[in-house]
């Protein structure tokens, strides 16, 4: 009778190895929260492009890619990533402000970036993208056109600098705006030429959030944004009163505490002339 019991004993206790065994072997979904925008393709790889929308938009956008092996089936674990985003105008081509291609930590297969569209498509006029890859010795390319709309709200500000230095200013975050002191972040670049659009450095970006369907009221305690190391995002609070539609009035200064562009909401001016925009 007890060696019916242990043998029993041991018998469950193989059945549970295994099932756990099998649980731990369970394939991991590393696309799972993104959606899938588009494929791009050449003849020996598939590159799919995801985020958290399924969509992109004119402004600041975070994106996420994999390659696949064409041959194999099987997803592509270390490369080398560069991508390169083309604006195809009537009469000139540009680039746009752009980070590297990162593989994501703790991930077999994810990389990732960001690009800033600072126009957006048209019947006309498109963007294409270009992938330049290193892989196992070898150097691929492959691109293809992707859709770039508007955005609903304004979140880039495009503008000339009275440094006679064209800058892009572009929304991060808030992407769900809450009444409540919200963290507020911006990336900005200078255009140093139709192809490079390097990040500027220890300026600083002044906000008065305006509602302009509320008598132009604004908020207390918002914070100015700032950068805490070069190259990174600049930083601050924006303090949000209540729902509704939001004007964030910009200023941006440089480390000499000189404007570069935006003016003070104040007596008639109602606006600055560079801001972006928030609804919720």
């Amino acid at each position: 009778m007890k060696l019916f019991k242990y043998i029993s004993l041991l018998l469950v206790a193989a059945v549970t190895s295994c099932s756990t065994d099998s649980e731990d072997l369970k394939p991991v979904n590393e696309t799972e929260g993104l959606i899938k925008i588009q494929t791009i393709e050449n003849e020996t790889h598939e590159a799919e492009l995801y985020s958290e929308s399924g969509g992109l938009q004119t402004g600041y956008n975070k994106m996420v890619l994999r390659l696949m092996d064409k041959s194999t089936k099987e997803f592509v674990q270390d490369a080398d990533i560069e991508w390169n985003p083309m604006m195809h105008m009537e009469t000139k081509q540009h680039s746009a402000p752009k980070s590297e291609v990162l593989k994501i930590p703790g991930t077999n297969t994810l990389f990732e970036g960001y690009i800033v569209f600072q126009m957006p498509e048209n019947e006309i006029e498109f963007w294409r993208l270009t992938l330049n890859y290193s892989l196992d010795g070898n150097d691929y390319s492959m691109g293809d056109k992707i859709s770039v709309p508007a955005s609903e709200k304004r979140r880039v500000a495009v503008f000339l600098g009275t440094d006679d230095v064209k800058y892009i200013l572009a929304l991060v975050e808030p992407t769900t705006p809450k009444i409540a002191t919200n963290d507020i972040s911006a990336a900005l670049f200078r255009m140093e030429n139709m192809q490079s659009f390097p990040v500027v450095n220890n300026y600083r970006i002044l906000i008065d959030p305006r509602m302009p369907g509320m008598d132009n009221h604004s908020s207390p305690n918002n914070v100015p944004l700032t950068q805490s190391g070069a190259g990174e995002l600049y930083e601050g609070k924006l303090n949000l009163t209540m729902s509704g539609y939001w004007k964030i009035n910009l200023q941006v200064e440089n480390p000499e505490g000189e404007v570069m562009k935006g003016e003070k909401v104040e007596g008639t001016n109602e606006a600055s002339s560079i801001f972006f925009e928030l609804e919720f």
